[in-house]
């Protein structure tokens, strides 16, 4: 049995969901294979506030606490996800997995054709969880210009170009 639940995002979860973050971000520091790859900052609260009014963004909840989040937002008949994160004390317990699975039920309730994302490539957490979960690679993005400009944006931050990859799942 979990021990947490599952709910639509509200706005007064910015702050919560921004803590989550950072607490999730660490762990990218700490992997032996991204040494010298630049991280790109985390999400300010206000940010995530602005995508939490778009009403795609849900929450896992311990004990009345924020402990991941799953933040989307709709690009025609996609939805995006912008972030998954879990809290490193809550990974490990199909958290991310459960967040993927709702946001998967509630776009494909909503009508919109599939969940499209940009991450790494070779992080395990990253396209091998996503790849498990029903999503591929998506072979040049000449349809999803906003991945275009995701992968884009990293290149420019300095990430290299082959770390990054696009995917998409079909909500069929």
């Amino acid at each position: 049995m979990n021990d947490f639940s599952i709910r639509l995002a509200r706005a007064e979860d910015a702050e919560a969901i921004h803590r989550v973050e950072d607490d999730a971000a660490a762990r990218f520091h700490e992997y032996p294979a991204l040494a010298g790859v630049p991280i790109p900052p985390t999400t300010s609260a206000e940010d995530h506030a602005r995508l939490i009014a778009r009403g795609r963004s849900l929450v896992s909840v311990v004990d009345g606490v924020v402990v991941g989040f799953a933040e989307a937002a709709p690009i025609g008949r996609d939805l995006h996800l912008h972030e998954l994160s879990v809290s490193m004390r809550h990974q490990g317990r199909g958290i991310g997995a459960t967040l993927l699975e709702a946001l998967a039920i509630d776009a494909r309730n909503a009508g919109y054709r599939a969940i499209t994302l940009s991450t790494f490539r070779d992080v395990p957490w990253n396209a091998p969880f996503y790849a498990r979960r029903g999503f591929v690679e998506i072979d040049g993005c000449e349809d999803y210009p906003h991945l275009s400009e995701s992968l884009e944006s990293a290149v420019v931050f300095g990430i290299p170009k082959d770390r990054r990859i696009a995917m998409i799942r079909f909500l069929d």
